[in-house]
């Protein structure tokens, strides 16, 4: 009951933050030249040749950096194109639940001491077998040539940023050290909904943490409002470390 109450008194005042604080935009959509030209270049003609239709011109509803943010691009863009968007993601995440489930073929990932050639063929086989479409098969492929398939879980959550926002979907992850009960989870989730306004839905992802001590941490878009009793404590203790300027007194 102790840690419930704990959790439930930084609600309220997390609400009156939330509400009194609009979020910027993440970024407008930008297009930019992305790490592996040559696979999206080649997913459009082979979408443009089958479909008899002329290339699909698509932006990423997000800007991603870094090496994973441009292969994840690139693969957001190839399955936009063709539409399989939906597809793809569910592939990717089939292959990522696979990996959990195999250490070996996890570890196989990751050595670099494998030749390109013995991972492009087990790439090839593995999606063969799952029955994997040509954009996520070709993906995996250019993964396992230039040595980046140690980085499929984090190029993995990238893709799924960009999916989500295409789907106008925000993700707000809170932390605490026990569930939020379904009456605040769902206080909560109206709040940042407000925030958020309306053509966008919050995709809520709860976290267990005890190490936070009591209260909450939400990160939502590119914020984040730390309530928990752990950082309060830290704050009360850097309060009390500093010296006393008697002269104000």
């Amino acid at each position: 009951m102790a840690m419930a109450g704990r959790l439930r008194s930084g609600l309220p005042l997390l609400n009156r933050i939330l509400r009194s604080n609009s979020l910027s935009a993440t970024g407008s959509a930008v297009q930019r030249s992305i790490i592996c030209p040559a696979f999206t270049s080649e997913c459009s003609k082979n979408y443009a040749t089958s479909s008899g239709q002329k290339e699909v011109r698509v932006k990423v509803p997000l800007a991603l950096f870094g090496g994973t943010g441009n292969y994840a691009s690139a693969l957001y863009l190839a399955a936009k194109k063709a539409n399989a968007l939906d597809k793809v993601e569910s592939e990717i995440l089939d292959l990522l639940e696979a990996m959990k489930k195999s250490p070996t073929f996890s570890q196989f990932t990751k050595d670099l001491a494998v030749p390109s050639d013995t991972r492009v063929k087990a790439i090839n086989e593995i999606c063969a077998q799952a029955k994997f479409s040509d954009i996520t098969k070709n993906f995996l492929v250019v993964l396992a040539e230039n040595a980046r398939l140690r980085h499929i879980d984090d190029i993995a959550k990238r893709f799924v940023e960009l999916t989500m926002a295409d789907r106008g979907e925000v993700k707000a992850v809170v932390t605490t050290v026990i569930p939020l009960p379904p009456e605040e989870e769902k206080q909560l989730k109206e709040t940042l909904q407000d925030v958020i306004g309306q053509g966008k839905k919050v995709k809520l992802e709860q976290k267990i943490d005890p190490s936070i001590l009591g209260g909450l941490v939400v990160e939502f878009g590119q914020k984040v409002f730390d309530m928990s009793i752990k950082t309060r404590a830290k704050q009360m203790e850097r309060f009390l470390r500093e010296p006393i300027n008697f002269s104000t007194l």
